[in-house]
């Protein structure tokens, strides 16, 4: 069972090493890779939360998948969150840890989403706009939704800007099932 306190405690000490020596981004990296890895792997997932096989065995898989690929830092602290038994954590550490990161350097996370693939002057118009608005640098995820029909929404910091086809055809259908001009004798 995932806690967000525990997750954050353990995010928090590895950024404060981190950044004492002078590899934050290195490290933010490696959360990023260590992240979409346990995204993508639910086997990975559920082998974490076994308390069955032994902790040897998970840094032994830590070390096959991360060895090569990841800082030594981020090594070392991957292989401690293992021998604490918080290896299910380590999903929610590293997003924890990117959070902590995009709080150090004023970064927000925004969300486009849009009925067909965009090009990169309206990736980078959105990007405008949204800086203009919170005043920080944005990092843009894109997501192509056909549902929508058409039109696009932007998330970003808890705020939706709502373009969407859909919404704006379901609002419409709302009002027009409103009879405002039935007689009421």
């Amino acid at each position: 069972m995932e806690d967000y306190r525990i997750n954050l405690n353990y995010a928090k000490a590895l950024f404060l090493v981190a950044s004492d020596m002078g590899q934050l981004d290195a490290v933010c990296g490696d959360m990023r890779l260590v992240n979409e890895v346990c995204v993508q792997n639910h086997i990975l997932e559920t082998l974490f939360a076994n308390p069955v096989i032994r902790e040897s065995k998970k840094v032994a898989i830590l070390n096959d998948l991360f060895a090569e690929r990841i800082t030594s830092i981020s090594l070392m602290f991957l292989t401690f969150v293992v021998r604490k038994r918080r290896a299910i954590n380590l999903k929610g550490i590293s997003n924890a840890f990117i959070e902590l990161y995009r709080d150090e350097r004023n970064i927000v996370l925004s969300n486009l989403v849009t009925a067909t693939e965009v090009d990169d002057s309206v990736k980078q118009a959105v990007c405008d706009a949204v800086n203009r608005h919170t005043g920080k640098t944005v990092e843009l995820t894109t997501k192509v939704d056909p549902s929508i029909l058409g039109g696009f929404s932007v998330t970003y910091d808890n705020n939706m800007y709502d373009a969407r086809i859909s919404s704006q055809v379901a609002k419409l259908r709302k009002e027009f099932s409103k009879n405002v001009y039935e007689s009421k004798l």
